[in-house]
C-alpha cells in the first residue's frame, strides 16, 4: 500500500460515535500489550467526550480510507495549547497529531507510518515547519516507534495526571 492510496476524509458531526469506538478499540488492543495508554477511552469520562466533540466541531478530525475501507483515525490542529502549551516556535509554525489510531484488522502492516509520512507531506505542502505529537511517557513502545519514524524527543509534560513525551519533527 503507498500513501497516494490512503484518502483522509473529513470527519462528520454524525460520526462522533465512530470515533469512540475506534479509540476504544485501539484501548483495548494497547490494553492487551500490558499499557495503560488511552485504557480512559474504554468508558471515557465526561470531559475526554468533550475534548472529542469539540475536534468535532473544530473540523480536526479525519478518518483514514484506502480502496473504501476505513483503516484509521487522526485530529490534525494548528494550534495545542492543552499539551504543549503557549510557544513562540523558532520557525513559528507547528501542527499537532492526536488521536491517531489504526484499526486492529490493519496493525503491523505499516499504515501508521504511511499516515504519518502524507500528513507531513500535506503540512509541508503548506508550508508548516514543525510536525509534533506525543504519547504516554512510560509506552515505551510508541516512543521508539516514534522515534523510529523520524520525531524526536522534547521535553515530557503531564496531562490529566499522566506524563506525556512530547515529540517534534523538524520539516
Amino acid at each position: 500500500m503507498l500513501t497516494k492510496d490512503l484518502l483522509f476524509a473529513p470527519a462528520r458531526k454524525n460520526q462522533l460515535s465512530l470515533a469512540l469506538s475506534l479509540l476504544a478499540e485501539a484501548a483495548r488492543r494497547l490494553q492487551n500489550k500490558n499499557t495503560q495508554q488511552w485504557a480512559f477511552w474504554i468508558n471515557p469520562p465526561a470531559h475526554k467526550v468533550t475534548w472529542i466533540k469539540e475536534g468535532f466541531a473544530a473540523g480536526e478530525f479525519y478518518f483514514v480510507y484506502t480502496k473504501g475501507e476505513l483503516v484509521g483515525m487522526f485530529r490534525l490542529l494548528y494550534f495545542d495549547e492543552k499539551y504543549w502549551g503557549h510557544r513562540k516556535d523558532r520557525f513559528d509554525s507547528a501542527a499537532y497529531v492526536h488521536s491517531l489510531t489504526v484499526r486492529d484488522a490493519y496493525v503491523g502492516r505499516g499504515i501508521g507510518a504511511l499516515i504519518l509520512q502524507k500528513i507531513e507531506r500535506q503540512l509541508k505542502a503548506e508550508g508548516i515547519a514543525i510536525f509534533r505529537l506525543d504519547c504516554m511517557y512510560e509506552n515505551e513502545n510508541l516512543c521508539n516507534y516514534y522515534r523510529n519514524q523520524g520525531f524526536l524527543p522534547v521535553e515530557v509534560t503531564e496531562i490529566d495526571g499522566v506524563q506525556q513525551q512530547l515529540f517534534e519533527k523538524n520539516l
